[in-house]
């Protein structure tokens, strides 16, 4: 299992719009709006590390996204 979490900037205004894509996202263990330097905070639970990087370049895809930072957990 590789896990790890995303954290976004999107458009002004396209945050809960983002958020509502992202639970629908299989493999998306949790999606949570945040104040601060980013708008959303994503956890990702996938069963390899080629399948978490399929996962988070779908997230990076994803309209009205506008930058992404990726933190693998060491497990």
């Amino acid at each position: 299992m590789h896990k790890g979490f995303v954290l976004l900037n999107c458009d002004l205004g396209a945050e809960e719009h983002v958020l509502k894509e992202l639970q629908q996202m299989d493999d998306i263990a949790g999606a949570h709006l945040t104040f601060g330097a980013y708008d959303l905070i994503v956890e990702v639970r996938a069963p390899d590390r080629e399948a978490f990087e399929r996962i988070v370049a779908e997230i990076r895809s994803l309209s009205n996204v506008v930058s992404t930072m990726t933190l693998n957990v060491m497990s």
